[in-house]
């Protein structure tokens, strides 16, 4: 029963951003309890903080997606962000390398990757945020630095993995600069 819950809920997901799942699929038929387990990782990744510092959550994401370096989940983030009217034009930006053009959502990616190179910067990065958005941004900001990264590591552990390169913004292809 609990395998079948879990697999209609990674085929609405599928289905809501075409996206290939199969990994999800593959843990679900090793383990159901790997698959909860699976299913509750987004209750983390996705806590956004107060509206208003919604773009460098979002910017945050992807830094530490693309971090990860797979092409489909950097993807998934970019549709997730532009569902969610983050600003096409700065999330290219960051993918092209130049985040410090980039608004919010270049504020959040330069904070993700200062967080996931434990840079001189991240304390600067931390303040800026939290004067402006207050600490709960800075908690959701640090929750995407970290979580970003478990999708892909995760896909390429299991065999599942892809790098990144062309990634689709409102019908452009843009070509993501890997920043490891």
């Amino acid at each position: 029963m609990i395998r079948a819950l879990l697999k209609f809920g990674i085929q609405r997901f599928a289905s809501r951003y075409k996206y290939d799942t199969s990994y999800m699929s593959h843990i679900v038929d090793t383990s159901a309890s790997a698959g909860v387990r699976l299913s509750m990782l987004p209750f983390y990744s996705q806590y956004c903080g107060p509206k208003e510092a919604q773009n460098v959550w979002a910017g945050a994401m992807l830094a530490s997606t693309l971090d990860g370096d797979c092409g489909p989940c950097v993807q998934l983030i970019v549709d997730m962000a532009l569902e969610a009217a983050v600003p096409a034009e700065e999330i290219a930006l960051c993918l092209q390398g130049n985040a410090k053009a980039a608004g919010d959502v270049g504020l959040g990616f330069r904070f993700s990757q200062a967080a996931i190179a434990d840079a001189r910067e991240l304390e600067e990065l931390r303040k800026e945020i939290e004067a402006r958005f207050g600490a709960a941004a800075v908690t959701a900001a640090s929750f995407a630095a970290s979580s970003g990264r478990i999708y892909p590591v995760l896909k390429r552990g299991l065999g599942f993995g892809q790098t990144c390169s062309r990634v689709i913004i409102e019908d452009r292809a843009i070509t993501a600069l890997h920043q490891s």
